[in-house]
Parts: structure tokens; C-alpha cells; sequence
């Protein structure tokens, strides 16, 4: 599928003649094309890849980010780790909080840039990625679970801080609002399994994510500040160790000057480009144009 994917390529992004890219750039402008065809033309030469992903891949899926102007923690702060364990108001607002948000969370769905990076996994073009994000729409979109690094864990888990006990976030029953539920194993507290404000990263899962960081020929940042640390370790460690950074994004970075690429643009229409340009249209969208 690789090879026959690379020949589709030729004369569209300079790995051949010149000519107009057989595939259609959305509502990307041409200089914002040129530029996913020059992301495309280095998972091509140096590939597989990996990917970094934040927030505004998922913002297209109705999630919203946390730092842009209409981001969570512009309307309330985040609640801190340490506050959860030390206060039970705390607790409270935060199950309450948890209780109305999460079957939202539960019922997004993967968008046309969670779609396209799983099918450049598939297409053998993308190896990793590793998220930021705790939705789970990566592996909605068809991304291998073994082949997506969750830095911060993941929303859809319920742990137990004390015995470290996991429960499916549908099997767990937190009780009616206003009330604080606890491990029933334990009785130790139980929060959903992601990295609190003010929370370590864990280690190992963080030091496994420098290490392929370290490895990659290709970084694609798509959807994040890069502000949150030690997350923003990971595509600064492939910048330092050779790779081609390439960032997709609507705000600057702290890595912009480092990266090969920048393109200000929505996650979605760029992501989905990429991958028809090295993968071919997907089936769906095959079948509306010859109809």
C-alpha cells in the first residue's frame, strides 16, 4: 500500500515533474497546500513519522481546548491535584463537574484529522502518536491503542489513588450529584485517570515518549501551544535530535523557530489533505465524486 501510495505522489509535491496536485486541498489557501505538500514530501523521503497532538485536533470534534481565548480554563480554573486531596469541597465540584461533562465527552466523535492520522498509521507513513489529549478519539478514529502514547492519561478510566485499581468509566457508578464517591475496594479516593493540574506526568510513560521522540526522522505537531511542561518536552527532544518539525497549528509556538515547517491552519482540513495526498481519497469520498 506504502509504494503504491509514494507513486501516487510523484509530481505532486517535487518528488517528480512539476504539475497541479490531483487532490483537493479543501479550504486550505495555496500557500497552506504547498506547505502540507512539503510535510508530505518529508513522510515520503524519511518517514514513518510521528505525531504530537494537543487540543485543537479536537476542538473540530466539539471539545474544547484549554488556553485559546473561549478555552476551559479562561471561564474557571482548573482543579489542582493538590486541592483534590486536600479538600473535600474540592472533590465535590469536581465530580459534579465530571458528572455533566463526561457523557459529552463520551459521545464526541472522531473528526476528519483523528480519521487522517489513523490512516496514515495504517498506511505505514505515521508510527506513534502521542497525545495530549484525554478524549480517546484517536482510537475512535482507528488508531492501534499499543500505537497511542496518552501523556495524560485518559477521561474514559476511573482510578483509585491508593490501591491504583482501574475501572471503564461505564462501569463506574459515582454516585448521585453532590456526593464524593470512593474506591469499593479500598475506600481510598478515586478520580478519572488523567493528569491533573499540578499532577507528575508518569515517568515511565513520559520517558518512553522522549525516547521515540528522540528517534523520529519526522515531529508533526498538530493543535498545541506548547506551553504545558513537561509534555512540550517531547517534539523539542526530536527538534535537538535531527528531526523534520513540522507544526500545525492556528497560534505560535515556543518551537516555531526550530521547526522545518509552521502552517496556521485547522487541524482537520490539513491533516485530511496529508493523507490524501499520500494515501489516496478515502473510499467515502471516492464514491461521492464518481457519483
Amino acid at each position: 500500500m506504502k509504494r503504491a501510495a509514494r507513486q501516487a505522489l510523484v509530481g505532486l509535491v517535487g518528488l517528480g515533474t512539476e504539475g497541479e496536485a490531483a487532490v483537493d486541498g479543501g479550504a486550505l489557501s495555496a500557500e497552506q497546500r504547498r506547505l502540507v505538500e512539503a510535510i508530505a514530501d518529508a513522510l515520503y523521503q524519511r518517514g514513518p513519522g510521528m505525531a504530537f497532538t494537543g487540543a485543537g485536533i479536537s476542538t473540530e470534534s466539539g471539545i474544547p481546548d484549554y488556553r485559546g481565548p473561549n478555552g476551559l480554563w479562561s471561564r474557571e480554573n482548573p482543579t489542582r491535584y493538590r486541592d483534590f486531596l486536600n479538600d473535600p469541597e474540592v472533590r465535590r465540584r469536581y465530580w459534579d463537574r465530571r458528572r455533566q461533562r463526561y457523557p459529552i465527552l463520551a459521545g464526541a466523535r472522531p473528526n476528519v484529522g483523528h480519521v487522517a492520522l489513523a490512516r496514515l498509521q495504517a498506511a505505514g507513513y505515521l508510527e506513534i502518536i502521542v497525545t495530549q489529549n484525554i478524549d480517546g478519539l484517536h482510537q475512535k478514529a482507528g488508531s492501534p491503542p499499543e500505537r497511542v502514547v496518552e501523556l495524560h492519561g485518559t477521561a474514559h478510566a476511573i482510578r483509585c489513588l491508593s490501591c491504583e485499581l482501574l475501572w471503564p468509566a461505564e462501569e463506574f457508578d459515582p454516585g448521585p450529584p453532590g456526593t464524593i464517591p470512593d474506591c469499593p475496594v479500598c475506600g481510598g479516593l478515586v478520580k478519572e485517570a488523567t493528569v491533573s493540574f499540578g499532577e507528575p506526568v508518569p515517568r515511565r510513560i513520559l520517558e518512553h515518549a522522549l525516547a521515540l521522540a528522540e528517534a523520529t526522522p519526522v515531529m508533526l505537531v498538530i493543535g498545541t501551544s506548547l506551553k504545558v511542561v513537561p509534555a512540550a518536552h517531547v517534539p523539542r527532544r526530536a527538534a535537538r535530535a535531527g528531526a523534520f518539525v513540522a507544526i500545525v497549528n492556528d497560534e505560535p509556538t515556543p518551537l516555531d523557530r526550530e521547526a522545518a515547517v509552521v502552517l496556521r491552519a485547522r487541524a482537520g482540513a490539513a491533516l485530511a489533505y496529508l493523507a490524501e495526498l499520500l494515501v489516496g481519497a478515502p473510499a467515502d469520498s471516492a464514491r461521492e465524486r464518481a457519483s
